[in-house]
């Protein structure tokens, strides 16, 4: 009986870590952010807009917006920023009609004109980003009136991507702030004090973008496993924290910037290193099961290693934002909660995990042996996958 739970668990482990190599990319490919900008439209001389009308500012992935206008394949396959503009001006009246018919701004109750004014192709990560602008007409309403802005771009009932969230930033009706716009609460309403609510929006993101991260659950796992004591796990949760969260905060807050082409391969990178010395440490019989106390080279770079890796994670996680702007309070509000979302994630998963590696070495330490290092060889693997993956755009 008691081999046979200390083999359930070791199979839980396996499970929980080990993806198939042809599906590492799931995380980040199975779902989508739109970022948009919404602020009172430019006045100008001689009959501009009024203080009602809105300038939006729509960022969509360009081959997932081709795909759900249902154009072409020669149009959602096309590469290259010329070509892609190209698409996106032949294929305009699709494109403007699939976004208008999902993105809409009310004034008043009363729904606003949208008008293209321009179309470009940017990059976000290493991803394509069809930028859209439109001006939101609103007439009539009381001056002192109330905007709504609604997203159901791209969502569940396409089929495409799952989970779709808007990432809004917004300066309307004399309030600025943040907001995280989903199926379950498409519509962001101004006046309704949302500072609280930005807050939860925000932490509910960070805690899924951990979460649903494959990479950063992988690097937590690798340290976990090379965690020998409960003393271990908490110096070593503590450096990645720190140092996660400083450049996180700078890198969303545009004060660090960093190519996503460098990011993501040093991540992947950071995850190989992290579990290689994992795997060598269970190869030599120093497996954290064991009782020497003694330090290894290891031991003695694993806090400096694994800060100096939480750095670089940090970039990635703010990546995620897709913000660098410049400081203000609603927006620090809006990246601290994501920030402690991650944190209350990780902090699970290191409850659940921890407790049941303890449980496993101290029951059966052979089998924790084999199991933890066949479960290391597998994020080794994925790992090196991805280096190679997330380097082949740049050769």
């Amino acid at each position: 009986m008691r081999l046979r739970r200390t083999l359930a668990l070791a199979g839980l482990l396996a499970v929980v870590s080990s993806p198939a190599v042809g599906q590492v990319a799931w995380a980040h490919d199975a779902t989508s952010d739109v970022y948009a900008e919404v602020a009172p439209a430019a006045s100008s001389a001689g009959g501009g807009p009024t203080a009602a009308d809105v300038t939006a500012v729509l960022d969509l992935e360009y081959d997932l917006l081709m795909k759900s206008a249902w154009l072409r394949a020669e149009a959602y396959e096309a590469t290259g920023r010329a070509d892609q503009l190209a698409q996106l001006d032949e294929h305009e009246a699709e494109v403007d009609g699939y976004v208008t018919d999902r993105f809409v701004v009310t004034y008043d109750g009363e729904p606003c004109a949208p008008a293209l004014d321009a179309a470009d192709v940017v990059e976000r990560g290493e991803r394509a980003y069809a930028s859209l602008t439109y001006t939101f007409v609103c007439d009539g309403g009381e001056p002192e009136g109330v905007h709504e802005v609604s997203s159901a771009l791209f969502p569940d009932g396409e089929s495409f991507v799952h989970s779709t969230e808007t990432i809004i930033r917004y300066e309307l009706d004399e309030e600025e702030g943040s907001a995280v716009l989903t199926a379950a609460s498409p519509t962001l309403t101004t006046g309704e004090h949302r500072l609280l609510r930005q807050v939860g929006e925000f932490f509910v993101l960070g805690g899924e973008h951990l979460l649903f991260g494959l990479d950063h659950v992988l690097f937590l796992l690798a340290l976990l496993i090379g965690a020998r004591r409960l003393r271990d796990v908490v110096w070593t949760a503590t450096a990645f924290t720190v140092a996660h969260s400083v450049t996180f905060l700078l890198a969303a807050l545009g004060v660090v910037s960093v190519p996503a082409i460098v990011v993501e391969p040093v991540i992947a990178a950071s995850i190989a290193v992290v579990a290689a010395v994992d795997l060598y440490l269970i190869w030599r019989g120093r497996a954290p099961a064991g009782t020497q106390d003694a330090l290894t080279g290891w031991d003695r770079w694993r806090l400096p290693g694994v800060f100096v890796f939480g750095l670089v994670h940090g970039v990635g996680f703010a990546g995620a934002l897709g913000i660098d702007a410049a400081w203000s309070w609603t927006l620090l509000w809006s990246l601290l909660s994501f920030n402690v979302g991650i944190e209350a994630v990780q902090l699970g998963i290191i409850a659940v995990v921890f407790p049941l590696l303890v449980l496993l070495r101290a029951r059966a330490p052979r089998t924790a042996a084999w199991a933890l290092g066949t479960t290391t060889a597998g994020i080794v693997v994925v790992a090196l996958y991805w280096v190679a993956e997330r380097l082949t755009p740049a050769l």
